[in-house]
């Protein structure tokens, strides 16, 4: 899925600014916002990804940030895509870090998230397993939904290294919400899409209301 097209229309009335991105992962998003020509503070949870971030797009201002609790730099955009808030613990913590990035956006600026909802764990229920092979690495993701406020994926990487091959699991585990109920309780508009760009079964847009 990418998002980036929807998200550069999204913020394209601000004629530039600050954006403060969440979540920014390997800076797939951050490289699109800077050459859009965006100031661009790029934030993650992981250090990991955050090394990512600074060799891929050393332009921006990367730095470490755990949601919901550390603050917040005022911007005159926040967005964070991917998924990144189904990550933390339950839908208070959801709401918690969405009232911080409301907080974060200046007057008359852009607030831009998406969500899993609770249907996007009985749109994946039955999900098969996926396999995807590159130049050098090989990658299964299993799927699983324990409950109903619950989506587990299972990631089995292989990488070769020299004559042999190394095998890495990892688990993400994401706290599905009731994504209408987030939106009454934060006050943002809930959607399907993000611009023209229309988000998958179980996922909605949650923006500030103009």
């Amino acid at each position: 899925m990418n998002c980036a097209p929807g998200i550069l229309a999204l913020l394209a009335p601000l004629r530039g600014g600050t954006v403060l991105e969440l979540g920014c992962g390997t800076g797939l998003l951050t490289r699109h916002l800077v050459d859009a020509g965006y100031r661009v503070i790029a934030t993650d949870a992981s250090e990991d990804m955050l090394e990512h971030a600074r060799a891929h797009v050393p332009e921006a201002d990367v730095r470490p940030l755990r949601l919901p609790d550390d603050p917040l730099p005022r911007a005159d955009a926040v967005v964070s895509i991917g998924n990144v808030l189904n990550y933390l613990t339950d839908a208070d913590a959801v709401v918690a870090a969405l009232e911080a990035a409301s907080r974060a956006v200046r007057p008359g600026g852009i607030l831009a998230v998406d969500l899993c909802d609770l249907a996007w764990g009985e749109a994946h229920r039955n999900a098969s397993a996926k396999a995807r092979l590159g130049d050098g690495w090989a990658m299964i993701t299993r799927f699983a939904v324990p409950r109903a406020d619950r989506f587990l994926f299972d990631f089995t990487i292989f990488t070769e290294c020299g004559d042999f091959w190394r095998r890495d699991d990892e688990r993400h585990e994401l706290v599905l919400v009731d994504a209408a109920e987030v939106a009454a309780r934060t006050g943002l508009a809930i959607g399907r899409a993000f611009g023209t760009e229309t988000l998958p079964a179980g996922m909605v847009a949650l923006t500030n209301p103009a």
